[in-house]
């Protein structure tokens, strides 16, 4: 089945582009060019990718980002023309799963396209267990979804990513360069802040008390570890 992708960008030419180059590779692609229109077919539709600009019309790519996330764990990938380090840091805040900074090769898209595409497949795999519980809190492999006393936490694909493999692994340190290595993958171009985004994200939904932990543990000058 082709894969479904949403365009989001209020230059046209940029969007078209984009549009021809993925259809090429046998994807199937909607296009907005501001905010609320995302918005709308972001609501309407399932996507296995999102392409999001930051700079839009009626709502920037950030407002949109959080919108969806309200709903969505669906992959977002910023498009900024920035290359300042805090618009990449507050994309990621924002729940966004990647960021690509303009002006872009569409070959590099359509590589992290691919590479976000493959790392979804592989969770399809079957496991021996399909859900792990500790303490209150419990993750579904099959649906990806996560429970605090039953009752659900809305996680982004990367932090359910972190919160499986650490939970999976429990005890085990983790340091950023592996997280970064396993979740995002070795073609990743961000650095270890992202991890560290991520984690903080993820106990602030699931941590009772985010700054004393009972689940995701620091380990200093190390990493991070699930405590069982």
């Amino acid at each position: 089945m082709a894969k479904k992708v949403l365009v989001v960008d209020d230059e046209k030419l940029i969007v078209k582009g984009i549009r021809f180059s993925l259809e090429q590779d046998g994807m199937d692609v909607d296009c907005a060019y501001d905010g609320q229109e995302a918005i709308d077919l972001a609501t309407n539709n399932k996507y296995d990718i999102i392409l999001l600009d930051v700079m839009l019309p009626i709502h920037d790519g950030f407002e949109v980002c959080q919108h969806i996330r309200e709903f969505s764990d669906v992959p977002i990938i910023m498009l900024t023309a920035k290359g300042d380090d805090m618009d990449k840091i507050l994309g990621l805040e924002y729940g966004a799963d990647d960021y690509i900074t303009k002006p872009f090769n569409i070959l590099e898209v359509k590589a992290r396209i691919k590479a976000i595409i493959r790392r979804s497949a592989s969770k399809e795999q079957p496991e021996v267990q399909k859900t792990y519980s500790y303490n209150g809190l419990s993750i579904d492999l099959d649906s990806r979804r996560g429970y605090i006393n039953d009752e659900e936490v809305n996680l982004t694909a990367k932090e359910f990513d972190l919160l499986e493999l650490l939970m999976l692994h429990p005890n085990k340190v983790y340091s950023r360069e592996e997280l970064l290595n396993t979740v995002w993958g070795y073609d990743y171009p961000g650095d270890v802040r992202t991890v560290d985004v991520h984690i903080r994200r993820l106990r602030e939904k699931i941590e009772d008390t985010p700054s004393n932990p009972k689940y995701i543990h620091t380990k200093w000058g190390v990493g991070y570890y699930f405590q069982k």
